[in-house]
């Protein structure tokens, strides 16, 4: 019988930039036991039954592949250059070793272009023994392929700043987005599922906040829409999801979703 739903998604951290709980802070959220309350910088697994896709290799990384035991990825994704995505690029080093070469990111060329000079010891002529191993596959707007795995680009807007989404089948995932243009709201039809960044109550310049993230997933009407990037000032999880309509979620760090 043909798999129904031939891939998955594993929230590997739905947190902002501080995580959760934020470094000396003592409010309900920070302090809560519930784990779901807990949360690692965001980033996602995107996997098939022979494919591995990592979107975005935080500060947290290393710790996201040990909990989920990841032992094998076949590329990576990054949706933009700003640290929280891409500031644990040195722990791709045991990936390099089990497939014995350079392990491929797809991203802006802007991106690259940024992480050459970030992390320039990768690059250097004179190689340091033992580090990172990258290649770099860029794309615009072109769909590209990573196995079995086919990926739509989805441009969106973080503050002035252009993002990369990407739609795999029927789930499209959207991290740092304060606007997504009409181009790109045109690819978001018939979704079975949604990742859309929120990063709190109140409003903020380069993020949605919950108010504009639900007018935005009501009018893209995706079967169900999870909340990602999300700050303390979010809310305890418990009482936020009580709130939201019957098909809108918050995600949270473990979280696996089927999808075709």
């Amino acid at each position: 019988m043909e798999n129904k739903h031939p891939y998955s998604i594993t929230f590997l951290g739905t947190g902002t930039s501080h995580g959760i709980p934020v470094i000396g802070c003592n409010c309900a959220v920070c302090t809560s036991t519930n784990i779901k309350d807990k949360r690692f910088r965001s980033s996602v697994l995107i996997e098939s039954e022979s494919t591995k896709v990592v979107v975005d290799t935080g500060p947290d990384f290393r710790q996201q592949m040990l909990r989920e035991n990841i032992n094998w990825l076949d590329a990576i994704l990054l949706t933009h250059e700003h640290r929280d995505h891409i500031a644990g690029i040195d722990d791709i080093r045991v990936f390099n070793y089990r497939r014995k070469g350079a392990l491929t990111f797809h991203c802006y060329p802007r991106v690259e272009k940024e992480i050459r000079e970030a992390f320039a010891y990768i690059f250097a002529n004179k190689k340091y023994p033992g580090i990172p191993e990258i290649t770099f596959k860029n794309f615009e707007n072109d769909n590209f392929l990573v196995g079995d795995l086919p990926f739509k680009p989805l441009t969106v807007l973080h503050y002035k700043l252009p993002v990369a989404g990407f739609r795999v089948g029927n789930l499209a995932y959207i991290t740092d987005v304060s606007a997504i243009p009409n181009s790109t709201l045109a690819l978001l039809n018939n979704l079975d599922v949604l990742v859309l960044g929120c990063l709190r109550r109140e409003p903020h310049i380069a993020h949605y906040h919950l108010e504009a993230a639900l007018q935005i997933a009501q009018q893209i009407g995706a079967k169900q829409t999870y909340f990602i990037h999300m700050s303390h000032d979010m809310g305890l999880h418990n009482e936020v999801e009580a709130e939201l309509p019957q098909n809108v979620h918050l995600s949270y760090d473990g979280l696996k979703l089927n999808f075709s």
